[in-house]
């Protein structure tokens, strides 16, 4: 068993093998909030549909001024001659060109399409709002890992060195005949665990970079600017006014608000089809036997009512449908807002708990490095044992591991709400 030991040791590499700073990149995080949102496909499919959105909403102004135009023109060729009559005489060559115009004078439709364009231009702007959000949400996700594995491995380098240092006192205790042999083995077997924890911190590390280096459309590993460690400030604003401003500017509410009123909007522009429309129509056509044709030209206008009293029960059935669509929006719209407190109040707690338990790790922090001095110092004068030392060493390591984990996880905390608000609660959070 102590050559086993022995062998271990000896094998375990003392530092690893840390890869190059200088050739890795380094970005920030509004580098990295930036470059991964014009990578993300969400977040690129949300813009599109806010472009179809306002392409939308303009054809629907456009429909209040301008007519719908088309100009069509063909040559054909005939295998008997006949009258044509753009030339008046017996041909087997026709070519004819048409221009026209169509204007709507009275249509509810039109009404009802210019309230659903915008508001599904609205919807579309709230819903790019929110994918860029939870863009930045995932980004910060893997650039806190990057950064919380160099901490991390950072606090694997100090065990490995406690460790160290700890077997070379337990080996000349032993060899005074101050402690006995297994105190050394104790600490050979800790100096192995902190090798090997220190490997895959290491690991984990690598694995940060390329995920980060991937996310922000690097071909290889991408390391994170450090942030500042300063306490994380309480929260700008009371519950109830983030209440208020979710509902009031948060993506999730302003996307169902103007989803509901599409779906109103559509239910109008179905009900319009039980009214007539008039509409003015224009034409203007010329007959030849050459392009542009010019023989002949023959021009109309035309002024039509048009009213559907009946068509096997389709408007009907578009209607129904169209309510149903409604209801579910409302209801949607409804549900979220019920919603909005609890889910504001989850979010808003977890920041102040993080926060909370980022100022008890740093303090827990203390307390394991002092209670580690003081076991170092009674193990050497003989006063405490091999045990305490270990437990000591473990504690100190866990409570670095659990600040790490806690300052993170607040900033995450903290992009979450952030995300259901719609907006930065502090300047430079993503600097």
């Amino acid at each position: 068993m102590t050559g086993a030991l022995l062998l271990l040791a000896m094998l375990a590499p003392a530092q690893g093998a840390p890869v190059p700073q200088d050739t890795v990149p380094v970005v920030t995080l509004a580098q990295a909030i930036e470059r991964a949102a014009r990578l993300d496909a969400n977040y690129v499919q949300a813009l599109g549909n806010v472009s179809s959105a306002e392409w939308g909403r303009r054809a629907a102004r456009f429909a209040f001024v301008l007519p719908s135009v088309s100009v069509s023109t063909n040559l054909t060729r005939y295998s008997t001659a006949f009258f044509n009559i753009g030339t008046g005489e017996l041909q087997n060559t026709s070519v004819t060109a048409q221009v026209d115009a169509r204007y709507e004078l009275f249509s509810l439709r039109k009404l009802a399409e210019l309230s659903r364009s915008s508001a599904a231009l609205e919807g579309a702007s709230a819903q790019e709002q929110q994918a860029r959000f939870a863009a930045a949400i995932v980004t910060e996700n893997d650039y806190y890992s990057v950064l919380a594995s160099v901490e991390l491995a950072r606090s694997a380098e100090d065990r490995v060195k406690r460790a160290e240092e700890g077997l070379s006192v337990a080996r000349a205790r032993v060899t005074s005949g101050a402690a006995v042999r297994s105190d050394s083995l104790q600490l050979m077997l800790e100096l192995t665990r902190a090798r090997v924890d220190l490997l895959r911190q290491r690991s984990a590390l690598t694995v940060a970079r390329l995920e980060l280096g991937r996310r922000v459309g690097a071909e290889g590993p991408v390391d994170a600017a450090p942030l500042d460690t300063v306490p994380a400030p309480p929260l700008p604003l009371e519950l109830d006014r983030a209440v208020a401003t979710a509902l009031a500017s948060g993506p999730q509410w302003r996307s169902a608000r103007a989803s509901e009123r599409a779906a109103n909007a559509a239910l109008r522009e179905r009900t319009s089809d039980y009214f007539p429309t008039v509409n003015l129509s224009a034409s203007h056509q010329r007959f030849d036997v050459k392009f542009f044709p010019s023989a002949r030209n023959v021009s109309s206008i035309s002024l039509g009512v048009g009213w559907t009293l009946w068509n096997g029960g389709q408007r009907e059935i578009a209607v129904a449908e169209a309510r149903t669509g409604r209801n579910v929006a409302q209801a949607v719209r409804a549900d979220l807002e019920r919603g909005a407190r609890a889910d504001v109040t989850e979010s808003y707690e977890a920041y102040n708990t993080a926060r909370a338990a980022t100022e008890l790790s740093a303090s827990a922090v203390q307390v394991a490095q002092e209670n580690y001095r003081v076991q170092d110092s009674r193990y050497r004068a003989g006063a405490a044992t091999i045990l305490d030392l270990l437990d000591a060493q473990v504690g100190l390591t866990q409570a670095e591991a659990d600040l790490v984990q806690a300052r993170y996880g607040t900033r995450l905390a903290l992009a979450g709400l952030e995300a259901m608000l719609g907006q930065r609660l502090f300047t430079g959070t993503t600097e």
